[in-house]
């Protein structure tokens, strides 16, 4: 049916009538992305089937990625230009009279994740299909997502985001294959031919139940499987709670994506999805390995569990007890297999983000599992004891359980076989002060992964235009090998390339201007240098040092005549957690900022500020292609990697960055003079948390600068914000500024000047733009997931 355009038009406007019981004439944009999404879905059906049956027949060893979050976007086109009939689509639709941008913009953002790590596991699904090897994710099917953004007199609001309000046409529900989930309840010992047992009685049943989405490879049959699971009420309703209840708090697992936790009702619902996860994701591969190999002694050389974060950590009890309980093995073989089934990927150095569960939670929620987890510490700690006798201070620091406390990054480390950094300085951080005491225990686990994206969707689907630039000019091998992107470098110099490079990127910022006009009214200069920063909203990503950036350009354009600059239009786009106060302030500020600026026609032509509400993944695909200068100004030691700085690098705009996470490495591939570092190294900002020596207001008192834009916080320069921003300033000075913007200021300033004076010398800025363009193939996530496969899993493509 998609074999010629004429095929396709007469299929897709019989199944359209048939689907719908309506002329085409009648037909609604929605009736024809269903038609459309049909169609796709029943085109690989074959292949998805075969794929699955490849891997039974083949048994070759699988890998399992377990994500809390996966934050796909729009499928409809990717899986489009993966499968290489988007031009026929696009012909045969247009024929009809229908866009088929239209059509891809009527589709809901499958927003099933926060930012950096859930976009980080899409892309690499995608990866894994396009390189043929036998790789599934497993999550949670969440019926809000995050929450949609709005923005009201400059405030976020949140509300519930309806990604399944018209269904979901990529996915398939299973119910035959459901898993049931307990929760609560209490366990039981018995000696039964002398060895003891447990049972988990009186729980509260939840049915798991499946939705498959196919996961469709760039010009290949594999079709892998991307499974999130949706919380239902069991057939056993519990006795002691009425039937409504039982029913809300089942179908609240599944509801939202990070539900606030700064009450133990929320701490509850946070653990029962993790558990939730891991028991519906285990139960379901055990249940697949056992109908095909009888036992499961063997599970960890037919089978990879990848745990990405501390949040299906509990993988490894969940494991264990299926392994003791249901198979009845020793502790000592369910700990062999499962010690060399799991891995784990850590994702930040932030003291905050490694989890740690109460016991008075814990312990009653999840009865079986706290008892393996707290008999895992036990004989961990007497191994510790064993190597290190007498140093308790070293025990108390490594063990499991602590001061009332589950420590999952430390369950991770003891339960899996491999762990994992994301880019070079992440790893060695973890290496030599976080997981210090771990990587001296064990060397041998702890190794590196920088991450990557997927080249097709943020070049490939994002940006057409210079994709078709790059074929023309290199061939399009790259799309299937993007390490062959290094081939622009002869072309760096080239003036008739340059000429074409500035011509897309005049288009794309025609195209997010109109975009920009549309969502807020203002008018952007196309000419002006289009400074971004797009991503989760928090303190150490340094929105803030951004934001008085432009205060002070503000300031000395209104005092100072005889002060210029090439004009800049400043762009966020950032989320807030519901509960995190301090960064919904931050977004405040930028949004009175943006009002102030934007409407004195004293700097307007020269400066405007604009914040791009409800980030996602489309409206991202149409914010990257556009940037001009890439923001990643975390305090060094903070990101782990970041991803937004290789979307950015990869569509031609230029890094402002400090030497932190992956930007080390995208300094050591373009060159010095081809990016823009500033601040502190992340052996002085761990000094001076070591050490101390840093005092905020000696900077306040002695830079007029960073002073007057600090106080203007709170004296009235703001007349909308009230007191609001009272706790941004005493962030700054009372709490001795904990991720060293003031410090850092100075240096910014310096950095921010020299992308001003550089951009203005067009044909060097382009030559700029071209190196990063040619060195992004390293970043691909095909790089990193070949990593993964050689390296940690062990797993080899898929033949035929």
């Amino acid at each position: 049916m998609f074999s010629s355009k004429e095929e396709f038009k007469n299929v897709f406007l019989k199944r359209l009538e048939m689907m719908y019981g309506k002329r085409f004439e009648e037909s609604t944009v929605r009736d024809q992305y269903n038609t459309l999404g049909n169609m796709v879905r029943e085109y690989i059906s074959q292949h998805w089937i075969q794929t699955n049956e490849r891997n039974r027949a083949k048994k070759q060893k699988q890998v399992y990625y377990l994500s809390i979050e996966f934050l796909l976007g729009r499928l409809l086109g990717s899986n489009l230009l993966n499968l290489g009939i988007r031009d026929i689509v696009e012909e045969g639709l247009r024929e009809l009279g229908i866009d088929l941008q239209e059509i891809e913009e009527s589709e809901a953002d499958a927003g099933l994740g926060n930012g950096g790590l859930g976009r980080l596991a899409a892309c690499f699904l995608d990866s894994l299909a396009s390189l043929n090897l036998p790789g599934h994710g497993c999550g949670i099917r969440y019926k809000h997502g995050l929450f949609d953004q709005k923005i009201v007199d400059g405030y976020q609001v949140e509300l519930p985001e309806q990604w399944l309000r018209h269904g979901n046409v990529w996915e398939v529900r299973k119910e035959d294959l459901a898993v049931e989930v307990s929760f609560w309840g209490k366990v039981e010992m018995s000696h039964i031919n002398g060895r003891l047992t447990f049972r988990h009685v009186d729980s509260e049943k939840v049915m798991a139940v499946p939705y498959d989405m196919p996961v469709i490879g760039y010009d290949t049959k594999t079709i892998n499987t991307l499974r999130l699971w949706s919380a239902e009420p069991a057939k056993t309703f519990p006795i002691h709670k009425s039937v409504m209840q039982y029913k809300r708090e089942t179908e609240a697992i599944s509801e939202f994506l990070y539900p606030d936790d700064t009450h133990d009702e929320g701490k509850i619902l946070r653990l029962k999805q993790q558990y939730f996860l891991v028991a519906a994701s285990v139960g379901s591969i055990v249940r697949a390995h056992r109908r095909q190999y009888g036992h499961l002694y063997e599970l960890h050389k037919h089978v990879a569990i990848h745990v990405n974060d501390t949040h299906p950590v509990l993988a490894i009890p969940e494991l264990m007890r299926i392994l003791l309980d249901e198979e009845g093995m020793s502790w000592e073989d369910a700990w062999h297999i499962t010690t060399n089934t799991i891995s784990y990927t850590n994702h930040t150095t932030l003291s905050e983000a490694l989890e740690k569960w109460p016991i008075h939670i814990f312990r009653p929620l999840l009865p079986r599992i706290y008892m393996i987890v707290e008999e895992i510490n036990e004989r961990f700690c007497r191994e510790l004891w064993n190597r290190y006798p007498g140093e308790w201070k070293r025990i108390e620091e490594m063990a499991i359980i602590a001061h009332d406390l589950v420590k999952m990054a430390h369950l991770a480390i003891v339960g899996s076989y491999s762990v994992n950094g994301v880019a070079k300085l992440h790893s060695d951080i973890l290496k030599k002060r976080e997981m210090r005491l771990f990587h001296e225990f064990w060397p041998q686990k702890f190794n590196n992964k920088t991450n990557g994206i997927t080249h097709r969707r943020w070049l490939l689907k994002a940006n057409p235009q210079l994709s078709k630039l790059i074929i023309n000019t290199i061939g399009d091998k790259w799309i299937k090998e993007p390490e062959k992107l290094i081939d622009l470098k002869p072309y760096v110099g080239d003036a008739s390339f340059q000429q074409e490079l500035a011509k897309v990127k005049r288009q794309r910022k025609t195209m997010l201007a109109r975009r920009i006009y549309e969502q807020t009214g203002v008018v952007v200069n196309e000419s002006s240098i289009f400074d971004v920063q797009v991503k989760r909203l928090h303190a150490y990503k340094r929105q803030l040092l951004n934001v008085l950036h432009i205060m002070y350009l503000y300031n000395r354009l209104k005092e100072d005549s005889s002060f210029s600059i090439y004009p800049r239009t400043f762009i966020f786009g950032a989320k807030a957690s519901p509960g995190y106060y301090y960064a919904k302030r931050i977004i405040k500020l930028i949004n009175s900022l943006a009002d102030k600026v934007n409407s004195d026609r004293q700097t307007n032509e020269q400066l405007k500020v604009i914040f791009l509400e409800n980030y996602r993944v489309s409206l991202a695909e149409e914010i990257f292609p556009a940037a001009d200068v890439s923001e990643q100004i975390s305090t060094a030691s903070k990101e782990a990697s970041g991803t937004g700085n290789m979307k950015f690098m990869m569509n031609g705009a230029i890094t402002l960055g400090t030497l932190d996470g992956a930007n080390i490495e995208i300094l050591e591939a373009v060159g010095e003079e081809n990016i823009f570092i500033f601040g502190l190294t992340a052996e002085e900002v761990l000094r001076y948390y070591q050490n101390g020596g840093y005092r905020s207001h000696e900077y306040y008192h002695y830079d007029k600068r960073i002073k007057q834009v600090v106080d203007q916080l709170v004296n009235g320069f703001f007349p909308d914000a009230h007191d609001h921003f009272e706790p941004i300033y005493d962030s700054l000075l009372m709490q001795n500024d904990e991720y060293f913007v003031l410090r850092d200021f100075a240096s910014y300033v310096e950095a921010q000047e020299r992308v001003g004076k550089e951009y203005q010398q067009r044909e060097k800025w382009l030559r700029m733009s071209t190196v990063n363009i040619a060195h992004s193939g390293y970043f691909s996530s095909d790089r990193t997931i070949q990593e993964y496969a050689n390296g940690i899993w062990k797993i080899q493509p898929i033949d035929g």
